[in-house]
């Protein structure tokens, strides 16, 4: 079966930057399965898997643009400290949500200096080129529910 528009889509792949460290990986034991066309990918490797099919494999390298989009230096900011109010250890690393122009925001903690912390709103992989080494394992046609949700349902589905 092919994979197109409001098909189920199975996929084991590794990903990896520019210098060939990987980033992340599904197996045939934890594989990614996805609603294709829906958005639950990003749109460079969606683009890159339509109209395969099961069995098949695929290379590709991605562009920010196509993946997490280029780094925008505005989404770093310093902010005071009793931001983080109930919280007694911020550290680089932590992760949080705070309240954007649009609506809700990741942000990290990059950096903590006395009653100073910087943070980032941008996507930890944005402004990378990303390569994805993938096998296409299973295609199937979503079910009306799936497809009224946006995305599959499987174990651990909370609906």
């Amino acid at each position: 079966m092919q994979v197109t528009v409001n098909r189920v889509v199975t996929i084991h792949y590794t990903l990896t930057d520019d210098s060939g460290t990987v980033l992340d990986q599904a197996d045939a034991e934890q594989p990614l399965v996805y609603l294709h066309g829906a958005g639950n990918i990003i749109p460079g490797l969606e683009k890159a898997l339509t109209d395969k099919q099961s069995g098949d494999q695929v290379n590709v390298t991605i562009a920010p643009v196509d993946a997490y989009g280029e780094r925008v230096e505005s989404m770093v900011q310093t902010v005071p400290r009793k931001m983080f109010q109930g919280i007694d250890d911020i550290e680089p690393g932590m992760r949080f949500q705070a309240d954007g122009n649009t609506g809700p925001v990741l942000v990290s903690v990059t950096k903590v200096e006395d009653d100073q912390v910087t943070i980032d709103g941008n996507h930890p992989l944005a402004g990378e080129t990303l390569t994805f080494a993938v096998e296409i394992a299973d295609v199937r046609d979503a079910t009306a529910e799936e497809l009224e949700h946006g995305h599959v349902h499987g174990p651990g589905c909370q609906h």
